[in-house]
């Protein structure tokens, strides 16, 4: 098949605030899988839709189906710019739908529909202006984000609040750094989980991944930061967490973490690949914190891979089966309107 990889590559600008970038992908993650691609037989057109037009060169170089990690370029609803290009193009897809990405995307609506389907997730609040009252009914410590952003950007250590005071401050500094809503959700203290999701034909669930952020005192940082994201590893930061994959759970523990995953990627409507972030509470409730359908492919670093890796797969099988999950998918959906 010919492929397109439509992707955003990650670059440097120092007029940019330094977490700009950190939901585009590397250099590295884009010749991976482009390699991976080839290496299974196909060629293999990327498009950086930071760059280029994409309409235009669909237009110039069709394809069969398009491989797409793109987060978009701006805006609440960024991650469906592409998959919605490419349905009014009618070109098919890797990964969910305009839809599912656009919730995914936004934390306070995913929440609600995480409590409409009665899996757990964090009590929360969304402030829209920043003067709202506070819900009585949170409980300190808090956690203060972004509401429609990923790969943690806005968040840092003193995002979690302990008093109303740093609370207002820390809503004040978000609505003025991200210009979009503020969410406020209980931290809840226990053991960091994601969960990854592969469609290949069937649902496969792959190993739980715990991250350990316990070696991490020196940087003070026991959660998924940004800059735990961003420079995990660095021994001179402190952001050193240790991986178990798979995780230390007790074997109902694992199913109940696996089953609220599955549950969440249903709810949302995704499609071939998702990874699931979850705080595994101190009495064992399982608490979804986001999904997301656009999960890190990087080779060396991302969680998606690791989890694969412990399944006992390779990369270029990580790559494939998402590309064949949607071949088929679209095949099937052919097969049912002919």
């Amino acid at each position: 098949m010919k492929v397109a990889l439509t992707y955003n590559l990650k670059e440097e600008d120092g007029s940019k605030p330094p977490d700009y970038f950190s939901e585009f992908d590397s250099a590295e993650t884009i010749e991976a899988i482009s390699s991976a691609l080839s290496r299974k037989g196909h060629a293999v057109y990327p498009i950086n839709i930071n760059r280029e037009d994409i309409v235009s060169c669909l237009r110039r170089n069709p394809v069969d189906i398009v491989f797409n990690i793109a987060e978009g370029k701006s805006g609440r609803f960024r991650e469906s710019e592409v998959p919605a290009i490419l349905d009014y193009l009618n070109i098919p897809y890797t990964g969910s739908n305009t839809f599912s990405l656009a919730l995914a995307l936004n934390k306070a609506i995913t929440k609600k529909i995480l409590i409409a389907e009665n899996i757990p997730t964090p009590q929360f609040q969304l402030f829209t202006r920043g003067a709202e009252e506070l819900d009585p009914r949170l409980k300190f410590p808090l956690i203060v984000k972004p509401n429609c952003e990923g790969s943690a950007k806005g968040i840092n250590t003193s995002n979690v609040v302990r008093d109303k005071e740093a609370l207002l401050e820390k809503i004040k500094e978000l609505r003025r750094a991200y210009g979009q809503e503020v969410l406020v959700e209980e931290f809840i203290e226990g053991r960091e989980l994601t969960v990854g999701i592969l469609e290949n034909g069937v649902v496969t669930m792959l190993p739980i991944l715990e991250i350990d952020f316990s070696d991490c005192k020196k940087s003070g940082e026991y959660f998924y930061s940004w800059r735990m994201k961003e420079y995990q590893g660095n021994k001179e930061l402190g952001l050193v967490p240790t991986f178990y994959c798979p995780a230390r759970l007790e074997k109902e523990t694992e199913a109940r973490v696996k089953e609220v995953a599955l549950k969440t990627y249903r709810a949302l409507g995704c499609f071939d690949v998702s990874r699931i972030d979850i705080r595994l509470a101190k009495n064992d409730t399982p608490y979804v914190l986001e999904i997301n359908p656009l999960p890190g492919l990087n080779p060396r670093e991302s969680n998606f891979p690791i989890m694969a890796y412990a399944a006992g797969m390779k990369y270029d099988d990580i790559i494939d089966s998402i590309l064949t999950s949607a071949y088929q998918r679209i095949s099937k959906k052919e097969e049912r309107l002919n």
